[in-house]
């Protein structure tokens, strides 16, 4: 092991712009300062040592001066004093100092005081001298027998050490302990006994597990704990143990440890694939989940129930406990809701989907009468898509949900209510038994919608899927009420004109005379009150969205008035009542052409739905079979499109799903013959907490083996040149909130370099955990060192440094080796992520904001484009393919991604391709990028630091040239296209 690989134990926090003291005041406090001022003299010479420094001459002055000492302070600093010193002479023999060290060690351990002997136990466990052991071992074995129980297991870890380190210098370790672990009394004790033995003498282990296997509910938590590690081990090295300690597993399952509970089944689902197993480990996770105040182990419990999902033959067990995993939707954590609601939809069968079903409607009622929280709307959201997916998979279920969805239709929040709206469509149009129930209950609760969106959507349900007279008639009477007397401009100016007072206070302004659409003149009045003359909120629902200037929804009432308008031409025979209809119907889409031409509203009427109306008006008048089609049929059929590409859109998911369930051999994948297998090799599964502890140290070896792009060679960065004396590159390894620099340091020189040390700094929301020690390379050796840096935000860094060393035997001052940068991507924070249009929308609007930038390349294809940004940026296009396919000469695409951090990066591309300028022309346009941070809007197209950059983006990002950059607050809306772009406008597609 060289001198870099040697574990770091002790990690010191140091202020850097602290001066560092001289050797000769140093040596003076040490032997003439009083405790206090040694104390502070031991800590400096500690971080100086730390630093790289070498001190040779105080090395006596504090054996001398400071170690007769009894203060336990200088007692503890000189623990550390002695791990960090060098201990031996450059040719690896033992300083003969250290002899006095090592009296001074035995008399510690027989010291009185339990702390300081217990202290000096667990610093033996760090030296790695066997010069230095050999002479304590009897006072180490002493200590096993200590009254104070500190001792002992300190004792234990002792002896553990040094037995795996020096075998020879205590031999009959595995015998020692074991009897001492017969005898012992106290748990900690216990458990570093026992826990030596696993690793050391695995048999004695199991023989004194036989001895009290059916006590073992009455040990501790971390004796219970080491157990189970045990029959992991012995079961899967040897599957026949299974029997003899399946038993004890399945009795760990009642610990009252919640670790214990957690380990015990995991290790139960590896050891049995029984049902029953799998059902008793289930059914812990799920009192872990529900009992269990952590959200971080509600969610770790949660993956590993989804893990057991997974598995095929599992599934079926997991479906007979839906009821019981739905009780963590008590749980108030939104992210906890919404993985349960999502394992119960994916366990849902024909068995339990009633029975599932009613606790969802039960929960959905409870969000009305629980107090508004942040995340009440949110979950409400998410029990109305899990009540909508389980309609659409089990269409009995329908109309026993669709009642209490739709009194959510007048809930305050518009997402919820559009979500219900989205179910209603799509069952009202799947399900031609429910049109009659879904049509009333929509007449019902019309009159309370709130949300222009939703009465938009309700609106065109009734007007789409009301096929009888008396729901026709209905639905004309709840419009007409809906949109209060008409006509609407001469009504509003009596009700102002009546609620004027001479008494109250009037200011008069400047009379403004109005051209109306007969020609005429009209004076408005200019009279204004100090008080408000109407309350808005006693208006009907209509005549309030129309007089705040939304006349969109004028236009798709022009739009349903017409379809039931044609559709009771069709139904009645009578000519007078067909006509007094189709007038009613008029009058109404005139009165509001009157109101947007007029100045009460607040914002006029737009072109586009003046244009709409009249059009609708014009429908009206001519009652042609042709329009009637196209109103009344063709709408319809473009739902039914819409509705299937989203129903195959889902199968082809669900089927790449079940793809990756099931295992599949490759032709080159080797065959293994059990009966020609070692025992030790039968175990078919990995070491389930191997891979934990690989995992929390971030080790993704096996994820890189798998991948050969991912492999360590793709990462390596350059540090230095080839004719430099020391030749270094790094391998730059990002796990999440934490950077691992292994970085190889080769001599490329004759000469032994001393105090070879990679001195690093960082630029940006970087910072480095430990300096590196410093080490000595042999003439054209190498060595690897290693350098933790931690990552506190999604931004841009640089990592830069040199590597400085001392050339044996010269007398000139430090070389140093200037190193190149290592920049830290943002790139590798980001991950693709999925989201709704809704979601999309609504962050858009929300986010503060924005980095325009307008590109200019030399791509000709869109889709080529989208691809080379999909592939630069590492986003998601949520835009589906179909609505991408064809060719028109312009492209709209939403993209989002998503950080390590949780922060959402959202972009629209919107380019097109002149195509007045030939085949060849590029690509032009620009991309708009929101976030709720700057440096998130900043990225991909700011430069590596993370700030305001004005010029070309980095080369490895977008090859485009920035011809304008825009980061500013916002202030409008959603995206939009390119101003040359223009919408095609159809007719009422749903």
């Amino acid at each position: 092991m060289t001198a870099a690989e040697n574990v770091c134990y002790t990690l010191i926090n140091v202020p850097m712009d602290s001066e560092p003291p001289s050797e000769i005041s140093l040596k003076n406090d040490l032997e003439k300062g009083d405790v206090k001022s040694k104390t502070e003299a031991l800590k400096k010479v500690i971080i100086m040592i730390l630093n790289g420094e070498k001190l040779p001459g105080l090395l006596m002055t504090i054996i001398r001066f400071v170690l007769p000492l009894q203060d336990h302070t200088i007692k503890k600093l000189l623990l550390v004093f002695w791990e960090i010193v060098p201990k031996t002479t450059p040719d690896g023999r033992l300083l003969h100092e250290m002899i006095l060290v090592c009296d001074a060690y035995r008399k510690d351990l027989q010291h009185p005081n339990e702390f300081i002997r217990g202290s000096t136990l667990r610093f033996l466990c760090k030296l790695k001298e066997a010069e230095l052991l050999e002479p304590l071992m009897p006072a180490i074995r002493a200590c096993l027998e200590h009254r104070h129980s500190y001792v002992r297991r300190n004792a234990v870890l002792a002896i553990y050490t040094i037995y795996r380190n020096f075998e020879h210098l205590i031999p009959d370790a595995p015998e020692l302990i074991h009897d001492f672990l017969v005898n012992e009394k106290d748990a900690s004790c216990k458990r570093n006994a026992f826990m030596m033995l696993i690793h050391a003498d695995q048999d004695r282990a199991l023989d004194y597990l036989s001895t009290c296997i059916d006590q073992v509910q009455t040990f501790g938590d971390i004796l219970q704990l080491v157990i189970v590690e045990l029959i992991y081990k012995v079961c899967h090295a040897n599957p026949s143990e299974r029997a003899r300690f399946i038993r004890c597993i399945y009795n760990l399952l009642q610990s009252s440890s919640p670790a214990v509970k957690y380990e015990a089944a995991g290790t139960l689902v590896t050891l049995s694939s029984a049902p029953t197993a799998i059902k008793a480990a289930a059914q812990c996770y799920i009192d872990l989940i529900i009992k269990e105040s952590d959200n971080n182990v509600k969610l770790i419990v949660l993956d590993r129930l989804i893990e057991l999902k997974e598995h095929p033959a599992h599934e079926r067990v997991l479906q007979d406990l839906v009821m019981d995993i739905l009780r963590v939707l008590s749980t108030p954590d939104l992210e906890v809701r919404k993985k349960t609601l999502q394992l119960a939809l994916d366990l849902v069968s024909s068995r339990n989907v009633e029975e599932l079903v009613i606790v969802l409607k039960k929960e959905v009622i409870k969000t009305n009468n629980v107090s508004e929280h942040e995340d009440t709307d949110k979950y409400r959201q998410l029990l109305v898509r899990t009540l909508h997916s389980c309609s659409v998979r089990f269409p009995d279920m329908a109309a026993n949900v669709i009642p209490v969805l739709m009194e959510f239709l007048s809930d305050n929040n518009e997402a919820a209510a559009a979500d219900v709206l989205e179910f209603v469509r799509e069952a009202i149009q799947r399900f031609d038994n429910l049109r009659m129930l879904i049509v009333e209950k929509m007449l019902e609760v019309f009159h309370a919608i709130k949300s222009v969106k939703i009465y938009r959507g309700a609106l065109w349900i009734l007007g789409e899927y009301c096929s009888t007279k008396e729901d026709i008639q209905s639905v004309m009477t709840e419009v007409r009420r809906s949109l209060g007397e008409i006509p609407i401009v001469e009504s509003e100016i009596k009700k102002e004109a009546g609620e004027l007072k001479p008494e109250e206070e009037m200011t008069v302004g400047p009379v403004q005379k109005l051209v109306t659409e007969m020609g005429t003149y009209a004076t408005q009045s200019a009279l204004s009150s100090s008080r408000p003359t109407k309350k808005e909120d006693e208006r009907p629902p209509l005549r309030g969205f129309l007089l705040d200037g939304d006349f969109f929804v004028a236009a798709s009432l022009a739009t349903t008035l017409t379809k039931i308008a044609l559709r009771y031409v069709a139904l009645v025979q009578e000519k007078k009542k067909q006509n007094s209809f189709v007038a009613e119907a008029m009058l109404l889409m005139a009165t509001i052409l009157h109101l947007g031409k007029s100045s009460l509203p607040k914002k006029p009427i737009t072109d586009d739905d003046v244009d709409r109306i009249s059009l609708c008006l014009k429908v009206l008048s001519e009652c042609s079979p042709l329009m009637n089609d196209i109103f009344n049929k063709e709408c319809r059929q473009s739902l039914s499109h819409m509705l299937s590409a989203k129903l195959e859109e889902e199968k082809l998911s669900q089927k790449k799903e079940s793809e990756k369930r099931n295992v599949t051999v490759q032709p080159d994948d080797p065959i293994s013959f059990m009966q020609l297998t070692a025992k030790n090799e039968m175990n078919c599964k990995e070491d389930q907490f191997q891979l934990s502890l690989l995992a929390a140290m971030g080790n993704t070896q096996r994820k890189e083996a798998a991948d050969p792009l991912a492999s360590k060679l793709n990462k390596v960065t350059q540090l230095t040149g080839f004719s430099d004396p020391v030749y270094a590159e790094a391998y730059v390894h990002v796990n999440q909130y934490d950077i691992v620099l292994d970085v190889l340091v080769v001599n490329q020189t004759s000469d032994t370099l001393q105090n070879c040390t990679l001195e690093l700094a960082t630029l940006g929301d970087l910072k480095l955990v430990e300096k590196p020690s410093p080490l000595t390379l042999a003439p054209h050796d190498f060595a690897n060192i290693k350098a933790n840096v931690k990552v506190a935000s999604t931004e841009n860094g640089i990592i830069f440094g040199n590597i400085v060393y001392d050339v044996s035997g010269a007398a000139s001052d430090r070389n140093c080796v200037v190193l190149s940068d290592i920049h830290i991507d943002i790139m590798d924070y980001i991950q693709p992520a999925t989201c709704t249009d809704a979601e999309f929308r609504q962050m858009w609007a929300e986010f503060e904001w924005e980095n325009k930038v307008t590109v200019n390349t030399n791509i000709v294809d869109l889709n080529d484009y989208l691809q080379h940004i999909l592939k630069s940026t590492n986003m998601k296009c949520l835009t589906p393919e179909k609505a991408l396919s064809g060719y028109c000469g312009f492209m709209a695409a939403n993209l989002y991604a998503r950080s390590i951090f949780g922060e959402d990066a959202l972009a629209n591309v919107s380019i097109e391709k002149p195509i007045q300028q030939g085949p060849e022309a590029p690509v032009t346009g620009h991309i708009r990028i929101r976030a709720k941070s700057q440096v998130t809007a900043l990225w991909p197209f700011g430069d590596h630091s993370g700030r305001k950059a004005s010029g070309c983006p980095h080369p490895a990002r977008l090859k485009a040239t920035v011809q304008s950059r825009v980061l500013l607050p916002l202030q409008d809306g959603a995206p939009h296209l390119l101003p040359s772009l223009r919408f095609i406008w159809k007719m009422d597609i749903p």
